[in-house]
């Protein structure tokens, strides 16, 4: 056993040593799986789709593709992700982003045009982009609050408190819009800007796949900047350190002095203000606040967290994970559009993923076990 350990300690530094290793530590074993399968997903779109007579996969590798399909369509589930992830690390589960996003949707609209619910009650200044977008993420984090109190204080689990509030806050979007219907900004340009508008368009980068450069979309940027600020939050701040303490083992934190009830509450209102700016967005991006924007998001976004790495009791993930995962879940569904395929079998490939994305989860979390238990036998 002496020799053993004798050898393993001697190994050590020359495994830490080689650039390969360092590498793979620090991209992580997790991220490297998803950029592998990034690119085996890739090749099945753009070359061997066409082994089997499929068309369309030519057009993936354009400019037109890549800036205007792909890179817009993964910003608003990619954001829900992203916020997901922090509740998720935390040990709960919010299933209500996608009814949150059309809450914070129909808001900034509202406030935005002057009609609606909260516009109507003349409290807050109409045509103003700031004030608007504002009011969606402050309507998010007030969901993401309610959330918050409904796990904390009535102790509800955190699937069926956010399965309720899926549903309330719904029904909640419709009775902000005016009569249930959409409210129109397109002559919002300001607004609108935020979703159609690009920067460094003045590049001279040449044309890609008959498609010339049309710059990089504001989502895409707004997108980028939020998950390296919550990768920040997660990463060095207390408040990012007591969401893995309490996901890993809640009754330790509670031992080391974390106010549990805070934290939570926090991280579910980070979640919700994150869908609120979804919900923005995606009025810039439909020209209108519909109280049916976000139907639906909730599942690809968690599907994203899990696919990134994230534990399913908590502890484990990373907004990185997450980010490589969204642009996954993103290249399928470009592809399959790209392809041919129609909804339905894309919603069929998006639940089977999900299923996956757990099961490989929950192995990973067993083969943890395993190893730790046999460390612990041979200690």
């Amino acid at each position: 056993m002496n020799k053993e350990l004798t050898n393993k300690q001697t190994l050590a530094p020359m495994r830490q040593g080689n650039p390969v290793s360092r590498a793979i530590n620090a991209i992580g074993t997790d991220n490297l799986s998803l950029m592998i399968a990034l690119v085996i997903l890739i090749l099945l779109i753009t070359v061997v789709s066409g082994w089997f007579g499929f068309s369309g996969g030519d057009k993936f590798f354009s400019w037109q593709n890549l800036m205007n399909s792909l890179a817009q369509a993964i910003v608003i589930v990619g954001l829900m992700a992203v916020g997901e992830t922090v509740v998720i690390v935390g040990g709960g589960l919010d299933i209500s982003v996608g009814s949150v996003a059309s809450i914070g949707s129909v808001v900034a609209a509202s406030v935005l045009v002057g009609v609606g619910t909260v516009g109507a009650l003349g409290i807050l200044p109409t045509d103003s982009v700031l004030i608007a977008v504002l009011a969606g993420v402050a309507a998010g984090m007030i969901a993401g609050a309610i959330n918050g109190f409904i796990v904390t204080t009535l102790r509800v689990n955190p699937i069926i408190a956010t399965l309720g509030t899926l549903a309330a806050f719904a029904g909640l979007a419709f009775l902000l819009a005016p009569d249930g219907k959409p409210i129109g900004v397109f002559t919002q340009t300001g607004f609108t800007w935020l979703a159609q508008g690009r920067f460094m368009t003045g590049l001279p980068i040449p044309a890609l796949g008959g498609a010339d450069w049309t710059g990089i979309p504001v989502l895409t940027v707004i997108f980028i900047l939020v998950a390296i600020a919550v990768h920040i939050l997660m990463t060095y701040t207390d408040f990012g350190r007591a969401v893995y303490a309490i996901g890993g083992n809640d009754k330790a934190a509670r031992l080391a002095g974390i106010n549990l009830n805070r934290v939570k509450v926090m991280m579910y209102m980070l979640s919700g203000g994150i869908a609120g700016l979804s919900g923005v967005l995606l009025a810039a991006r439909t020209t209108s606040g519909n109280p049916i924007n976000g139907t639906g998001l909730e599942l690809q976004a968690i599907t994203a967290v899990f696919l990134g790495g994230a534990a399913t009791d908590g502890g484990k993930g990373t907004i990185f994970g997450t980010f490589l995962a969204v642009i996954l879940v993103g290249i399928l569904n470009n592809g399959m559009n790209l392809l041919g395929f129609n909804t339905f079998i894309q919603r069929v490939a998006l639940g089977l993923l999900l299923i996956a994305a757990v099961a490989i989860s929950q192995w990973r979390q067993a083969n943890a076990e395993r190893v730790r238990t046999q460390v612990a036998a041979e200690g």
